[in-house]
C-alpha cells in the first residue's frame, strides 16, 4: 500500500474525524493538532490490517483527543473566568445537512458536554452522535465492552436531564429575530431588545484574563440588554466597531471587529422564539480559525 493510499483514506475521513475531535475537545486549533499527529501514526500502518478505515480512524482520534485532554487538564484549571469552547465558523451548506449533527456542534451542546468526564464525552460523541458500535467505542477509550455500555448510559442520563427539548426554530424564524436584535441594539432600542430576550437569558463570556469581559455570567434580560446597548450601541461611533452576521456552531453569531483587529465571536442561542444565552468568546487564542469555514460531517 502507497502513502497516497494513506492521505486518500485520511482525507476523504477527515472532516468526520475532525468532527469528533471537536467535539471531545471543544478546539478547533487542538483538534487540527490531534488530526496532524494522528495522520503520522496512520501513515506508518500496514493498510493491509485495516479491516474498517473508518472505525480505526476513529479509535485513532479519539484516542488522541483523549491524550490532548489530560494534557491539557492543568490549563483548563488555572483558566481565567469561564471557560467555552471556540467557536466554529461553519460553512452554510452545512446547517441543514443533518439535525442530530448540527445540535450535536451547537454552543449549547458542548457547554453540556463539557461537564462529562473526558471518557463520558467520548463514548457520547461516538455512540450517540456518530452511532458506533460499542466494540469499536470499548478499544477507542480504553475499557471493555460492559464498560463502555455503562459510561454511555450514565453519559446519555446526564446530557438528556440537562438538555432543553424545545421545537428547532427554522431559518425563516432564527432570520427575522436576528434582524429585529440587530436593529434595537443598533439603534439603542432597550425595549425592542428586551421583547427579543428571554427573562432569565445569559451572557457568558470567555476572555481567558486576554480580553475586558465580565468574569461571571451576567443573567436577567434587563441587565444582559444593558450589555449588548453597551457594546453595540454606545461603543461603536467612537470605536470603530464594525459588526458582521455569521453561523458559528449552527447558531447566529456576531463577529466584531474593531478597525481590523478581531475583538469577539458572540453566539446566540434562540429557543421558542426568545433569545435564551449569548455566549461571548473574547480569548485572542481562540479567534484564530474563525476566518475560516468549516465543514462537519458524519
Amino acid at each position: 500500500m502507497t502513502t497516497d493510499e494513506h492521505t486518500e483514506r485520511f482525507t476523504l475521513l477527515r472532516p468526520l474525524l475532525f468532527t469528533i475531535v471537536y467535539e471531545i475537545l471543544g478546539s478547533a486549533t487542538e483538534s487540527d493538532d490531534v488530526l496532524q499527529d494522528s495522520y503520522l501514526r496512520w501513515a506508518e500502518v500496514d493498510l493491509a490490517t485495516v479491516r474498517d478505515t473508518k472505525s480505526y480512524l476513529a479509535r485513532l482520534v479519539t484516542r488522541q483527543a483523549l491524550n490532548a485532554v489530560r494534557a491539557g487538564a492543568r490549563r483548563r484549571e488555572d483558566y481565567v473566568g469561564p471557560w467555552l469552547p471556540e467557536p466554529l465558523l461553519l460553512d452554510e451548506h452545512d446547517a441543514s445537512t443533518d439535525v442530530v449533527l448540527a445540535e450535536s456542534v451547537s454552543m449549547a451542546m458542548l457547554v453540556l458536554l463539557e461537564t462529562l468526564t473526558p471518557d463520558e464525552r467520548a463514548v457520547f460523541v461516538l455512540r450517540e452522535v456518530f452511532g458506533f458500535d460499542y466494540d469499536d467505542i470499548a478499544a477507542a477509550v480504553g475499557k471493555s465492552v460492559m464498560t463502555a455500555r455503562q459510561v454511555a448510559h450514565r453519559a446519555r442520563s446526564h446530557v438528556q436531564a440537562r438538555r432543553k427539548r424545545f421545537e428547532p426554530v427554522d431559518a425563516a424564524e432564527i432570520a427575522r429575530i436576528t434582524d429585529q436584535f440587530m436593529t434595537a441594539a443598533a439603534t439603542g432600542d432597550t425595549d425592542g431588545l428586551l421583547l427579543l430576550l428571554a427573562p432569565e437569558v445569559t451572557w457568558t463570556a470567555d476572555s481567558g484574563g486576554k480580553a475586558t469581559a465580565a468574569r461571571r455570567p451576567v443573567v436577567g434580560a434587563d441587565k444582559v440588554a444593558a450589555v449588548l446597548i453597551n457594546l453595540l450601541h454606545t461603543r461603536r461611533p467612537t470605536a470603530d466597531i464594525r459588526i458582521e452576521m455569521v453561523t458559528c456552531n449552527n447558531t447566529p453569531a456576531m463577529v466584531a471587529y474593531r478597525g481590523d483587529l478581531l475583538e469577539g465571536v458572540f453566539l446566540m442561542e434562540i429557543i421558542e422564539g426568545k433569545i435564551t444565552n449569548f455566549y461571548a468568546i473574547r480569548n485572542p487564542d481562540k479567534l484564530a480559525t474563525v476566518a475560516v469555514p468549516r465543514r462537519i460531517s458524519r
